[in-house]
């Protein structure tokens, strides 16, 4: 566990020591600040847990997105710069290394999401906001943040460089979550099958609303095991490979 945290440690202060970090997390907050002025508060009226329910739908998108560009990285510019040698030659296993730098991901989102707290902070001054929900919001940007920075720690894992590595993240989780639409088009028991793992709609609209399911939460920490642990086996494959 020791050797996990200094792997995150050195990749949390990684994102403070580049423009990388920056970027991401001021861009982020400034495009989900112009989607809840323009769209979760709006020019028409609406009860504060609406507007609740609007600003988490198109922040689990900015989520999802940050953690793309969050966790392209981690593994692919090791294998661009030639530095992940280091890794192998080192006392430290593949799982301790792809747990570190998701970590270190995570903690990266997670800060974001506190520095967002002002926009229903706004909600909760102006209006009536269960802190239920609040919280309930908040934990599925974490999970989904977590998933999106899993899936694309994969495509790190087993891309050459950053570029591919941020492509292919993308496809993983766009296909994720469009299976929804496809789950509307087939038929049983594919329709449930591909209802259940959609990413987006059929887990995350309870969490909108302030509604907490051990099941979706088992859902998403399921996502993030299997993703992560695919890293690992990418790693170990490469460590034989030479």
């Amino acid at each position: 566990m020791g050797k996990c945290l200094l792997v995150a440690g050195r990749e949390l202060r990684a994102y403070f020591s580049t423009w990388m970090g920056y970027v991401i997390c001021a861009a982020a907050l400034f495009i989900e600040g112009l989607l809840f002025n323009a769209y979760a508060v709006g020019n028409q009226p609406k009860v504060s847990a609406d507007v609740l329910a609007d600003y988490f739908y198109f922040a689990s998108g900015m989520t999802m997105v940050a953690g793309v560009f969050l966790a392209m990285r981690l593994l692919a510019e090791e294998k661009q710069n030639g530095t992940l040698v280091l890794f192998y030659t080192s006392p430290i296993s593949e799982r301790q290394i792809v747990y570190g730098k998701f970590l270190s991901a995570l903690c990266f989102s997670f800060i974001i999401q506190l520095l967002s707290l002002y926009m229903p902070g706004l909600v909760f001054m102006v209006g009536k906001v269960s802190l239920g929900h609040l919280a309930a919001g908040y934990l599925m940007l974490t999970l989904l943040g977590a998933s999106a920075i899993s899936i694309s720690l994969f495509a790190s894992a087993i891309s050459p460089n950053q570029l591919v590595a941020g492509v292919t993240g993308a496809l993983f989780l766009v296909t994720f979550l469009i299976l929804w639409m496809v789950a509307d088009v087939v038929s049983p028991p594919l329709k449930e099958l591909f209802g259940y793992l959609a990413i987006h709609n059929r887990h995350f609209v309870p969490f909108s609303q302030g509604i907490v399911h051990t099941r979706d939460v088992i859902y998403y920490g399921s996502v993030v095991v299997f993703f992560l642990e695919c890293s690992v086996r990418a790693l170990e494959a490469r460590r034989w490979q030479g």
